[in-house]
């Protein structure tokens, strides 16, 4: 038996009292005995096991009655509430995005690709798509949910142990991985309004006692299913999933309108069409709108208003299925074989709008056409124009034309993706060590399916070249009058087959030395033999600009030789210090990155413990391979036509907060990023069922891959731009059109701070006859968050909406916080988990102007310029109903409260994807779980 220490004690609350959220501790995982008699465990950022569950760095714990009592039905759902998640977190409703059908997480804020998710300790293979076209990430959508036992969160950087990819931190999601019995489990799930339907079923069956039969098999399936949701279902929650905000103050022309004429040669796609006046320049709308358009009051300057919720998805048609094996082998007294296999498919499906048939697209420069890019709207001999004897144009001469094509329906995105994963390995002990090796293969398959995409060779001739068989084409009202065959040859669906895969080869060894004051000294050692591929060829015809979509691919492999090794050494009976480094081998370069770590437990209720950490990330293939190449679009103020926030003459108030594409190219000469990680903090158990934690940390990631930030591509002069210029003092003033794309070239720019605090409380009361009662407090709080493109250029995050350059624009609150309170009383459980997301100042960085306004030129969303900050209330009951038969059910935002306008974010229509539950609305989900004897 060995003394209790503080974190045993934290243990034991943790996992008598069934809290919700671990409060950064370590985990009972891989519990081994040696021959002293004394349980050891193995935990995440470490792979000496050892007789106390605390290290010198802070880990967070999720047990299986954390996700239980949570009411959420996946790994992702729940992590995506954890408090250390930040910008660049990818949600499921994200159907705009380059990732569009995944979810990751981002630890810190630093990006998806900065975290590493490990499943049963070991790697998994990439999505098929590079999230923003750059950064590789690993899906969590794929993990079976019923099988996790629990999830291990490291919260510093683990790159001495783990190498690239967890400069942020460490996900380890870690199965069952004994089990005997069958249960099937069961639910459902609906909101207030009836929509948004789930269901679940999973079935779990194990057979094999290891300690008698020598042997256990687990295997288990899940079937999922979740109903599409459209923005316009929300039209009475009030302004949730609006693009049209007028009544709430704004203007007309929001980031999600279209339609309008903006003023003298400028309108955008209209579904009635609209046609410029060859003698005055100005755009003039085509009768038809009221048929078309469900927008009103409608523009006053005559076009045909419309906004996306007419088409567009909140959270998409999901259909899923997960199989899981394992098999474990007792071979004898010493050594274990086992072996597991994934497979997962996950179909998602997106509505988005009908197409604009002036697109600009951007694919690789060629011979024909060096520069890259079309503009389809007004560029010199590429514009599309409605010929002079187009029977709806009365000019007589060629005309151009805005349309948003509502013939040929909303885009359909289809995401279908395949995920498998197979490892065998053997573990043991020999001659003091323990071992363990195995080889792993890994890989996705992404098939990406576009309907209502356009041909662009014969929009043009249909419209503009009476010779053709195709001409004319009837454009809005009239475009009943179009034969089939017309469409057969202009619409198709372009799709790309995008591959994934990861073969690798690890082995590990720990064993204890001899004795040091405080116990013996740990080491372990090991390496890795790992080869990653990536093909993600375009979607069909992005290549030369044949269709309304710029071309987006990456392809790359990689080759990793790595070796490395640990030390704990309890120096004192109150110290322990350990320290790890790990030496990497790239195909181009090489990288050592060491780690230290101590833990001071002065008293047996106190500890201090502390960590320094390096770490790396090598170049994504869709970073430095020479074939890759991406557009994106994120929200800026043109610089050119609305300087310090003023639109110019003849500019608008659209200009002030545009959307800007820029094309990105990869780069082969392009260097790993670097970091330098720190944590302090202290464990105090201060009572008998109270423990605290408190964490400062900071990371500084230099070396930086970054695009060139957008604000800065949109101020470029090669910027390409609609020939709509702008008339200064009476001189018409060139390069000074509506901003239509840039370049935002990778390059390794200087580089990211981040600091914050981790805060974590836990208390147990007894209750007596009335049961017990956990409570569990998890605050991170970010200080800073300075990203420095170089030595005069500096741009502050931390409270504000930026960085909008990444993923959905979700903004950097700097407070977030989960409260849960849970009460068990013989066969009940009842949990209440209250989620708290700061406020946010409505700027792209600290010290901007406000980035976006009303229409009386005032600061939105209110007078401060600041995004209100959103707290929502979940429950959940759990019912031993029978001795194998439990009831349970759950309630997520349980005052409906809605959720804050947000008017800069494109990652949702109105609202923050930080409170997609405040836009859905109150939701229920009720379940049963069985278990066979």
């Amino acid at each position: 038996m060995f003394k209790k220490t503080i974190l045993s004690r934290s243990l034991h609350l943790m996992f008598t009292g069934g809290v919700a959220v671990g409060i950064g501790f370590a985990t009972q995982a891989a519990l081994a005995q040696s021959a002293d008699g004394v349980q050891r465990v193995e935990i995440t950022g470490s792979n000496i096991k050892r007789a106390q569950s605390e290290t010198a760095s802070p880990v967070q714990v999720i047990t299986r009655a954390d996700l239980d009592k949570s009411g959420k039905s996946t790994v992702a759902e729940y992590l995506q509430t954890l408090t250390a998640d930040g910008a660049g977190s990818l949600p499921t409703g994200f159907g705009n995005g380059f990732a569009a059908g995944s979810t990751a997480i981002s630890l810190r804020g630093l990006g998806a690709t900065s975290t590493l998710v490990l499943l049963n300790g070991r790697r998994m293979a990439s999505f098929g798509r590079a999230d923003d076209g750059q950064k590789t990430f690993t899906d969590i959508s794929t993990i079976p949910m019923e099988l996790v036992e629990r999830i291990e969160i490291l919260k510093d950087g683990a790159s001495s142990v783990y190498g690239a990819d967890a400069i942020a931190g460490v996900v380890n999601i870690i199965l069952t991985k004994d089990f005997v019995g069958t249960v099937i489990k069961g639910n459902v799930g609906t909101s207030r309004y009836s929509d948004d339907n789930q269901k679940k079923v999973s079935l779990t069956y194990g057979f094999g006692k290891l300690d008698q039969d020598r042997y256990n098999v687990i295997l288990n399936a899940e079937y999922s299913k979740s109903d599409e949701l459209l923005n316009k279902d929300r039209a009475d929650r009030a302004y949730i999933g609006h693009g049209d905000l007028r009544p709430w103050g704004y203007p007309l022309a929001t980031q999600f309108a279209s339609g309008y004429i903006t003023g003298n040669n400028a309108a955008a796609a209209s579904p009635a069409g609209a046609i410029r006046n060859p003698t005055t320049l100005d755009y003039v709308t085509l009768p038809g709108c009221s048929t078309l358009s469900t927008a009103s009051p409608q523009d006053p300057k005559g076009g045909c208003l419309w906004y996306q919720d007419q088409f567009r998805s909140m959270q998409p048609k999901i259909e899923s299925t997960n199989l899981f094996g394992r098999g474990t082998f007792q071979i004898n007294s010493d050594w274990q074989a086992y072996a597991e296999a994934g497979y997962s498919k996950r179909d998602t499906s997106f509505h988005l709008t009908p197409p604009s048939i002036t697109p600009t697209v951007a694919f690789p420069p060629n011979a024909t056409n060096p520069t890259g890019v079309i503009n389809y709207g007004s560029g010199a001999g590429t514009t599309i124009v409605l010929a002079a004897t187009h029977p709806q144009n009365p000019y007589g001469v060629p005309v151009r034309v805005r349309y948003a094509a509502f013939d040929i329906g909303a885009q359909e995105r289809q995401a279908n993706n395949e995920f498998n994963r197979f490892v065998v390995g053997v573990k043991g002990s020999a001659m003091g060590w323990d071992i363990d090796t195995g080889y792993l293969h890994s890989e996705t398959k992404l098939h990406l399916d576009y309907s209502a995409a356009l041909n662009m060779a014969v929009v043009k001739a249909a419209l503009g070249d009476p010779t053709s068989p195709y001409f004319p084409y009837y454009i809005g009202a009239q475009a009943n009058k179009n034969p089939a065959s017309l469409y057969a040859a202009m619409t198709r669906h372009i799709t790309s087959d995008s591959t994934t895969k990861m073969d690798s080869v690890d082995v590990k060894a720990s064993r204890e030395f001899f004795a040091l004051p405080g116990g013996n000294l740990g080491v372990a050692i090991g390496g890795e033999y790992r080869k990653e591929s990536l093909d993600n060829p375009s979607l069909s015809g992005t290549a030369d600009g044949s269709v309304n979509s710029s071309y987006v691919a990456a392809k790359g492999d990689t080759k990793v030789y790595a070796f490395y090794t640990e030390v704990a050494a309890p120096v004192l009976k109150t110290v322990e210090l350990s320290g790890a480094i790990r030496y990497d081998k790239y195909d181009n370069f090489n990288s050592t990155t060491p780690k230290l770590g101590i833990k001071w437990t002065p008293v047996r209720e106190f500890a201090v413990r502390g960590t320094y950490s390096e770490g790396f990330r090598a170049p994504g293939p869709a970073e430095s391979g020479a074939a890759s190449q991406s557009t994106g679009t994120a929200t800026v103020r043109d610089p050119v036509r609305c300087p310090n926030g003023t639109p110019l003459p003849g500019a608008s108030t659209n200009d002030c907060s545009a959307s800007v594409a820029a094309v990105k190219v990869g780069d082969p000469s392009l260097q790993p990023e670097k970091s330098k990680g720190y944590t302090l903090g202290m464990i105090w158990d201060p009572l008998d069922g109270t423990s605290l934690a408190i964490d400062a940390w900071k990371i500084k990631r230099s070396n930086e891959i970054n695009p060139l930030p957008y604000n800065e591509a949109a101020a470029l002069p090669t910027a390409i731009r609609s020939d709509n210029n702008l008339t200064i003092n009476g001189v018409v003033v060139p390069n000074t059109g509506t901003l239509l794309i840039s370049k935002a070239p990778y390059r390794n720019s200087s580089f990211t701070e981040i600091k914050g605090v981790d805060f974590d409380v836990k208390q147990r009361l007894s209750l007596g006859e009335y049961g017990k009662l956990t409570a569990a407090l998890t605050w991170t709080h970010i200080i800073s968050w300075l990203r420095a493109e170089n030595a005069t250029t500096r741009y502050e995050f931390a409270g504000t909406h930026g960085n909008c350059d990444t993923s959905n624009c979700a903004g950097t609150p700097k407070d977030k916080a989960n409260l849960t309170v849970s009460w068990d009383k013989a066969v009940w459980n009842v949990t209440g988990t209250v989620n708290y997301r700061g406020d946010m100042k409505n700027v792209l960085f600290k010290g901007d102007l406000c980035a976006s306004a009303l229409a009386n030129g005032g600061p939105a969303p209110n007078a401060d310029c600041r995004l209100a900050s959103f707290t929502t209330l979940d429950l959940s009951f759990r019912w031993q109903a029978m001795k194998n038969l439990q009831v349970f059910g759950s309630v997520a935002n349980v005052f409906d409260k809605i959720a804050p306008l947000d008017p800069l974010t494109y990652g949702g229509e109105s609202y923050n994807p930080m409170d997609a539950s405040g836009a859905i609305g109150r939701y229920f989900k009720i379940g049963a779980r069985y278990q066979f004897n």
